[in-house]
């Protein structure tokens, strides 16, 4: 059987579908790279916003469509929106043969290899650009934000062992990897399940001892009872990127007690001031939630001032998404979409500026980078500043073939707001 399965959504569904592709590969099935030759979609969703979910239910309807013309067999929902609408699915879209939710290899693969071999189940088939990967390090999310689905849809948090993170991380890197990205929920609850303590500073050192890794990166940090142990193994590690990707979601305290985030504009100040005093050339990147629903232009105001006053290297912002079952639903939506966009480009303008004048002071420096892929007559790049797909990337002119997945050196010439440019050094 041919199997085409597609990736809706965030890099823990990126994870979740590699590691579904190893498990279905090692069972014997081929996965294919396009619906055509498939006999069988599998399609791994994403529920997170309104977007993301429109996203996934027009990308069932196209395959259901595809089924009902004779153009596959079997059509497969999995991950985070089935998990939350299984029943609606089943009902609305008779097209799709079976439903499951998150992590559900063993299932996918028994509906699809009636020879399912158990001793198989989690290989993995990395399928990001050579040079990096992700590491999941836990599933699963205790935070009680008013906003967000992501418990109902992952469950609770669970730590996946340390010896087991390892032993992916060897393999990852074994594989060509030269940077781990480490993934979950929330990064700074590892541990808390299993030892009653946080110790994802223990787990870096780990890795940064053993994996052979030459760049660790660290995303999505919860910034309430952020454990600054963390920061200090990252300051005494020169493979541990100096990079914090620490989602904030707002700085009114209005806003940020209605979301139940557990830390105020003052606590948050002092945490942010504490990272920078022992890393002061660390990248902090961060995300913010725009057009909650007791939002008002003041609090907005307190954002943008924030943003001045914190000089934030990286930032996202999103608009409010009313979610069912999630606490903050019972306040409506009330801030109409053209207003949250009008917001998101106000605050959108000022982290622009920012970003620019930190581009530019990076001009006449030379820049340790990660090839990725050539467009045109140059190639593409990140710094350690800098994630793949969400954050600053870099152009590199290059007489000579450069290739993706090794790293180089980079003479910056010129920047603007998100890119660097820059000459092979």
């Amino acid at each position: 059987m041919n199997v085409h399965i597609i990736t809706l959504g965030c890099s823990k569904n990126t994870v979740d579908s590699e590691t579904l592709t190893g498990t279905l590969q090692a069972n014997g099935l081929t996965v294919v790279n396009d619906a055509d030759s498939a006999s069988a979609i599998v399609i791994n969703t994403c529920g997170f916003i309104d977007q993301a979910k429109s996203e996934s239910i027009q990308t069932i309807l196209e395959a259901a469509e595809l089924k009902k013309n004779g153009g596959i067999d079997t059509l497969i929902v999995a991950g985070c929106l089935s998990a939350r609408y299984a029943n609606d699915l089943r009902n609305e879209i008779p097209e799709v043969d079976h439903v499951f939710g998150t992590e559900a290899y063993e299932g996918i693969a028994k509906a699809l290899s009636p020879d399912l071999k158990y001793s198989l189940l989690g290989e993995r088939t990395v399928s990001t650009p050579r040079g990096y990967a992700y590491l999941k390090i836990s599933e699963g999310c205790d935070r009680p934000c008013s906003f967000c689905a992501i418990p109902l849809m992952r469950g609770s948090h669970r730590s996946i062992p340390e010896y087991d993170i390892l032993r992916q991380a060897k393999s990852l890197v074994a594989q060509g990897a030269k940077e781990l990205i480490l993934i979950a929920q929330d990064l700074t609850f590892y541990g808390l399940d299993r030892t009653g303590k946080r110790t994802l500073a223990n787990l870096l050192q780990m890795l940064a001892n053993e994996s052979g890794a030459e760049w660790i990166r660290c995303m999505y940090s919860f910034p309430s009872g952020f454990p600054m142990d963390v920061i200090d193994v990252m300051a005494a590690n020169d493979n541990i990127c100096n990079y914090l990707d620490i989602p904030l979601q707002h700085a009114s305290n209005e806003i940020l007690q209605s979301m139940r985030r557990g830390i105020t504009r003052e606590r948050t100040t002092d945490l942010l001031n504490k990272i920078r005093e022992k890393i002061p050339d660390i990248t902090l990147r961060s995300t913010f939630i725009v057009g909650y629903p007791s939002e008002t232009e003041q609090h907005v105001d307190e954002l943008a001032d924030f943003l001045q006053q914190h000089q934030l290297d990286r930032v996202g912002f999103f608009p409010y998404s009313r979610e069912d079952d999630t606490h903050a639903f019972s306040l409506g939506d009330p801030i109409a979409p053209e207003v949250k966009e009008q917001r998101i480009a106000r605050l959108m303008a000022v982290q622009s500026k920012i970003s620019l004048d930190k581009n530019i002071q990076k001009i006449s420096t030379v820049k340790k980078t990660l090839v990725e892929e050539k467009i045109n007559s140059e190639w593409l790049g990140r710094t350690e500043s800098d994630a793949p797909e969400v954050d600053n990337e870099v152009y590199i002119r290059s007489a000579i073939p450069l290739t993706p997945g090794e790293f180089v050196n980079v003479a910056i010439t010129d920047a603007d707001e998100f890119t660097l440019f820059g000459n092979l050094a």
